[in-house]
C-alpha cells in the first residue's frame, strides 16, 4: 500500500500534517462553539460512538493516526495492535455469520481515547446535530446522537455546516495524494489502519 512508500518521506509529509492539524483546530472550534450552545458535553454513554464502526477514506488522515501512533510508548503500542487484530478477526466473523458489528475502537485505552488530539475527522464532528450542502442536490440536516437528542432535542437547532470542513479536507487530500502519486483510493477502519 501506498501509505508504506510515504512515510519513508517525513520531511515531504509533515507540512501536509501540520495542515490537517489546522483544519482540526478550526473544526474543534465550530464544533466546540455549537456544543456549548446547547451545553453538550460528551462524557460517554451507554451508546458509546466509540463501538461505531466508522469508515475513513482518506490518506492524510491515515498517516496521522499513525504518527500519532508512534507517541505511544511501545507497551501501549503493543496493546493497542493486539486489540486492533481482535478487532479486525471479531469483524470478519461477525461480518460471515451475518451478525451486526459492534465492537470498541482499538484506540478505547481505558476508557478514553488514546489518540484524542489526533483523533479524525469523523470522531471530531460526531455527537450534535449537523448539516451538510452537497453541490446540485438540497441541504441534508442530521440530528445528533441518541445521547444529544434524549438530552437536547428540543433545543433550536444552531447552525453548524460540515460543508466548509468536508472541502477543505477533500482538497488537501487530492493535493497530498497528487504529491505522492496516489491512485488507489482506502476505506478503512482505525482497527484496520493500525492492525498492518
Amino acid at each position: 500500500m501506498a501509505i508504506e512508500r510515504i512515510r519513508t518521506q517525513k520531511e515531504r509529509y509533515v507540512p501536509f500534517l501540520d495542515r490537517l492539524a489546522g483544519i482540526y483546530t478550526k473544526m474543534d472550534g465550530k464544533y466546540n462553539e455549537a456544543a456549548n450552545y446547547y451545553g453538550f458535553c460528551c462524557g460517554g454513554c451507554k451508546d458509546n460512538c466509540c463501538f461505531t464502526r466508522f469508515y475513513h477514506h482518506t490518506f492524510i488522515e491515515y498517516l496521522y493516526i499513525l504518527e500519532g501512533f508512534e507517541t505511544l510508548g511501545h507497551g501501549t503500542q503493543a496493546e493497542i495492535r493486539e486489540k486492533a487484530l481482535l478487532v479486525c478477526r471479531q469483524t470478519a466473523e461477525l461480518e460471515r455469520s451475518g451478525l451486526p458489528v459492534r465492537l470498541l475502537c482499538p484506540l478505547n485505552y481505558e476508557g478514553l481515547c488514546a489518540l484524542y488530539s489526533y483523533r479524525p475527522m469523523i470522531c471530531r464532528l460526531h455527537g450534535i446535530p449537523h448539516e451538510l450542502i452537497i453541490p446540485g442536490r438540497e441541504k441534508v440536516l442530521s440530528p445528533g446522537c441518541g445521547e444529544f437528542t434524549s438530552r437536547f432535542g428540543e433545543k433550536e437547532y444552531v447552525n453548524f455546516d460540515r460543508t466548509p470542513f468536508y472541502a477543505e479536507m477533500a482538497g488537501l487530500e487530492k493535493e497530498f495524494k497528487a504529491a505522492f502519486g496516489i491512485s488507489e483510493r482506502i476505506k478503512l477502519t482505525v482497527a484496520r489502519m493500525l492492525a498492518h
